[in-house]
């Protein structure tokens, strides 16, 4: 910007540009921004996230990244990038499709820059508060779209896109099921302060998205990992007496549920039903396929268990299977056995088993402590191991960026906490 000779202000933006706290807001808010686009688009999401990185560029404290890099919480992901890139050269596969399988990974990248960053930034909640707020909208736009299936950017079809405006109903489930049960702490905390609308007024979103997934539409993944991830909360936080009263509640509000919600005891009823059509008949439903993938992935890891077949070789391997004998008819071909733990295992072995579960473990131990902050980490990293048995969740882009967001926010904001308590300690307070 050019300069006004003798204009007082001429040179505000210049003295601007070179504020560490300019570059430190910029980063922040291309961080709400991934968070308020994440559960409407992918294609915002990528522009937002490595934009966010390179914004941390022009003040960049390489020795305080290089400390977050030789962290376990940082290095362990980008280890199970560095595998996949290695993974390629003892694939089968072309070229193409090994690349293709490479680029899932790639999100786990941007988890150092958003530690790194975070524990700098005071504005991580200001993350959480955006998508809690992206998520709140969406599911008010559900209740629209399932009054008014025209208003969907996809076209309807009764039990699988009922009520999804944008993305899928798996996608909008998982981010609805995070929401209400890490709502569940403010909500208690709030509650032993006396602070009762506005404990009130964060139970009624919380329950609206358990509303929402009960009468419009859930995935059957979100319906087995959602009483996982509400038990983690009670044995943590409450005493055993509300735990057992809350279990009753929720046996009852469950029971009415069923009566009451059609779909929801559609979607639940279809776990035995699709088992007994493929186990009577061999047709291939969502449970007989999903059974077949896991069959077979644990037979293509028995058939190189240390290093694995290499980075983009599922497809080739499912599709060399539903040549041979023993595969369903009219089953699908998919490059992913849908569980995480097979995904890694068939492309690299126990040792892409060892570093994805050593990763697991060190997100996990991050937030060992008390706290909002703590308690949302913990959330994303459970809910995504679970989530996991059913599908490659750190693979997927949605459930991928859920969890890449969620850890390194989160992380940050405890590795800050952590080091005040350090400084605080140093001085004798």
């Amino acid at each position: 910007m050019t300069a006004i000779s003798g204009h007082p202000g001429a040179t505000l933006p210049a003295r601007h540009w070179r504020d560490p706290a300019v570059w430190i807001t910029a980063a922040d808010v291309l961080a709400i921004l991934v968070a308020i686009s994440l559960p409407w688009s992918t294609s915002l999401v990528g522009i937002f996230a490595p934009v966010m990185a390179l914004s941390l560029a022009p003040f960049f404290d390489a020795p305080a990244f290089l400390r977050i890099l030789k962290c376990p919480i940082s290095a362990t992901p980008i280890a199970l990038f560095l595998l996949a890139v290695i993974g390629m050269l003892w694939s089968d596969a072309t070229w193409a499709e090994r690349l293709h399988a490479v680029n899932p990974t790639a999100k786990l990248l941007l988890l150092p820059f958003l530690l790194y960053h975070f524990e700098r930034s005071q504005r991580g909640q200001w993350v959480f508060v955006a998508f809690l707020a992206s998520c709140t909208l969406l599911m008010g736009m559900s209740w629209i779209v399932l009054f008014e299936p025209g208003l969907a950017l996809k076209p309807a079809e009764d039990g699988v896109t009922r009520g999804i405006l944008v993305k899928n109903y798996i996608d909008q489930s998982q981010e609805f099921t995070l929401c209400a049960v890490a709502l569940a702490y403010p909500v208690i905390m709030l509650l032993r302060a006396k602070r009762m609308w506005l404990a009130m007024l964060l139970c009624a979103i919380g329950l609206s998205f358990i509303i929402n997934m009960t009468f419009v539409i859930v995935s059957r993944t979100a319906i087995v990992t959602m009483p996982i991830m509400v038990a983690v909360f009670g044995l943590l936080h409450l005493r055993l007496r509300t735990n057992l009263m809350i279990l009753a509640a929720a046996v009852l509000i469950a029971a009415s549920a069923w009566i009451a919600s059609p779909q929801l005891a559609t979607t639940v009823e279809r776990f035995s039903t699709e088992y007994q059509q493929y186990k009577q008949t061999g047709r291939a439903t969502s449970i007989g396929e999903r059974l077949e993938y896991w069959r077979n992935g644990l037979r293509f890891f028995a058939d190189a268990p240390l290093m694995g077949h290499g980075t983009g070789s599922i497809k080739g391997l499912f599709e060399k299977a539903a040549s041979g004998p023993g595969w369903l008819a009219d089953a699908r071909v998919f490059p992913n056995p849908h569980n995480q733990t097979l995904n890694v295992a068939v492309q690299w072995g126990v040792i892409g088993i060892i570093v994805l579960y050593a990763m697991w473990i060190f997100h996990l131990l991050l937030f060992r402590s008390d706290g909002l902050t703590n308690w949302v980490g913990l959330l994303v990293v459970v809910q995504n191991i679970f989530t996991s048995l059913f599908n490659s969740h750190i693979f997927d882009f949605h459930e991928g960026w859920m969890y890449v967001l969620g850890v390194g926010v989160a992380g940050g904001m405890v590795l800050r906490a952590r080091a005040a308590e350090s400084k605080l300690g140093a001085a004798g307070l």
